[in-house]
């Protein structure tokens, strides 16, 4: 027993062969030096991918610079309807309103300009001799209307743009990623010597990392779109809402100057 184990100490382990050596050196430099990062990708995909990659980038800007002014716009728009209405209830005469709103020497929008034109139309209407009260409002609700929808494309205003960026990005992403795969696949093809994992982990990357940006582009366009969405058709009814009333405000207006 104790003769078997001496023999078996003393026997030399026999080396790898230099091919096997070769390949497991190869392999541990290649994972220990491979650079992977978000910038070496960008640096290194090719020329296509590269191309795509900057589209999307370009697209991204354009909606975040969409995505601040019309959060401000929309938010503006609510803030200045909010506010005209408290002084349209609050039970104040209509001329002196008017009045106001015409002498402040700046621009209305909103509510305050669907009121102005649809009250200065029925004044305009009403000094005419001879024209009945149904008249009269037929024309303050074509202005109040007309107004309106100027003021609702305003607020629409590059939405579609921001749909198409949400709509399209990830499509534009998926291009990127077929062409690092047909270019990976290309340049693999053509060499002859064997192909590991390390070969094709930078081709696979670039293509998925072009798939991660239209995603990153697509998702925060198409969150913003549809709240932007929401919120101008919430300003739409609110501005029908109120041409309504002020009609049978200004209907009864005119019946009493008939009277």
């Amino acid at each position: 027993m104790t003769s078997s184990l001496i023999a078996l100490l003393a026997t030399t382990v026999e080396a790898l062969p230099e091919e096997a050596a070769s390949a497991v050196t190869q392999a541990a430099t290649a994972a220990a030096g491979g650079d992977f990062s978000l910038l070496a990708l960008l640096r290194d995909a090719s020329l296509p991918v590269q191309f795509i990659m900057a589209l999307l980038v370009l697209a991204s800007v354009t909606s975040w610079i969409i995505i601040f002014r019309k959060w401000k716009v929309i938010r503006r728009a609510k803030h200045e309807a909010d506010q005209f209405e408290e002084r349209f209830w609050s039970g104040a005469e209509l001329s002196k309103l008017y009045a106001g709103t015409t002498e402040r020497g700046r621009g209305v929008g909103g509510l305050e300009a669907i009121f102005e034109a649809g009250f200065r139309e029925f004044n305009r209407i009403r000094q005419r001799r001879g024209v009945d009260a149904r008249a009269q409002l037929e024309g303050a609700q074509r202005a109040m209307r007309a107004t309106g929808s100027r003021e609702l494309d305003g607020l629409e205003h590059n939405l579609e743009l921001l749909a198409n960026i949400g709509s399209t990005s990830p499509y534009i992403g998926l291009v990127g990623t077929v062409f690092g795969i047909m270019v990976t696949m290309h340049s693999l093809i053509s060499t002859t010597k064997q192909v590991g994992i390390a070969d094709v982990a930078p081709g696979i990357s670039e293509a998925l990392l072009a798939t991660a940006m239209g995603l990153f582009v697509a998702i925060p366009a198409v969150w913003a779109y549809n709240r932007f969405a929401t919120g101008v058709e919430r300003l739409s009814v609110r501005y029908d809402a109120f041409s309504e009333e002020f009609s049978s405000i200004l209907q009864r207006q005119s019946h009493l100057d008939e009277g």
